[in-house]
């Protein structure tokens, strides 16, 4: 096998990998409720974490056996691998329009990607650490304090997922940052990096994870997938010289790539918007009162367990006639 075809292999896992780790969150955000800590205590979720260390893994393999501008696009993959994967897994479906979302955030992820070059800079001084440290702290800090500030559930998951998306991204940075550095004679010397990278790291985890709650799916991982390596190459071309290929057209059409990549997570946004608002649509009491047949005198109701398993209790109420009963 050769080592571009194993590149591309270990590429698809790696990617397989995340969209199952994803799944995996999104399905934990949906069972534990409103408990800030209770995934803390789900095996589930700590075999998700486990699932991104793997696809961290052989990305990092994939890496070493293939370039760069082949193997970034293919990560892009994840939200596209994700959809079908939780239709069969889950039975969650996807609708034209989050396929339509995904689609076009994987084409102009990968696109975006594919057009950024290196100029093979060395690593960041301890200064630009510091500053792209702090930079980034702030800039979480305060996508997290926006989450909140939204009102609607899903705008609140789309910030939190480009907080988490941040935090990765630059923690991508500081990941080639070390490695370059590191030496076995000294492996140790670059432990405020390591502990930065760490802090990153831990911090989108948590991020990512609180972006499923209420949200679906899709919408957040499609934002995590586009914002990481998007903040990775934007501070690739500011601080480590990288540059687009094809000079002024390269350019142009990166940003084009960018505008169908963010397209994409608006459209996947405006689903899970459409699917909300159907859904309360359905459980408005107004709307049931209106729209379904009242309970009239001389008619009972049967009341039995819903099947299957649930957090809280819940019944199902079937009108039934009474017989010989006025």
């Amino acid at each position: 096998m050769s080592p571009l075809v194993l590149s591309v292999l270990l590429s698809l896992v790696s990617a397989v990998a995340y969209a199952t780790a994803a799944i995996v969150q999104e399905r934990v955000a949906a069972t534990v409720g409103s408990h800030t800590y209770a995934p803390l205590r789900s095996p589930a979720w700590w075999g998700s974490v486990m699932l991104n260390g793997l696809g961290a893994a052989l990305h990092v393999a994939a890496l070493a056996y293939g370039p760069l501008s082949l193997v970034q696009p293919l990560g892009a993959l994840t939200i596209v691998f994700a959809l079908p994967m939780a239709a069969l897994f889950v039975g969650r479906r996807a609708g034209r329009t989050a396929w339509r979302g995904a689609v076009m955030a994987t084409v102009g992820l990968a696109g975006l990607l594919s057009l950024t070059g290196s100029a093979g800079a060395g690593p960041l001084g301890g200064r630009e650490r510091s500053l792209l440290a702090a930079g980034t702290l702030g800039v979480v800090v305060a996508l997290f304090t926006a989450a909140h500030v939204v009102g609607r559930p899903v705008w609140r998951s789309v910030v939190l997922a480009a907080a988490a998306g941040v935090s990765f991204g630059i923690a991508s940075v500081f990941t080639k940052t070390v490695a370059v550095e590191w030496t076995a004679s000294a492996p140790l010397a670059q432990w405020p990096s390591l502990l930065v990278l760490s802090t990153l790291a831990v911090t989108g985890l948590l991020l990512s994870q609180a972006s499923y709650r209420g949200a679906g799916l899709a919408a957040p991982l499609a934002t995590v997938t586009v914002v990481n390596p998007v903040v990775a190459a934007t501070v690739g071309l500011t601080l480590f010289g990288e540059s687009f290929r094809y000079g002024a057209a390269g350019t142009v059409a990166a940003l084009i790539c960018g505008a169908v990549a963010a397209g994409g997570i608006v459209q996947l946004t405006l689903d899970r918007l459409t699917t909300a608002e159907d859904s309360l649509a359905v459980s408005d009491p107004g709307v049931s009162d209106r729209d379904s047949p009242r309970t009239q005198v001389g008619q009972g109701v049967d009341v039995g367990a819903v099947p299957g398993t649930r957090p809280h209790l819940e019944v199902e109420m079937r009108s039934r006639a009474v017989a010989g009963r006025t």
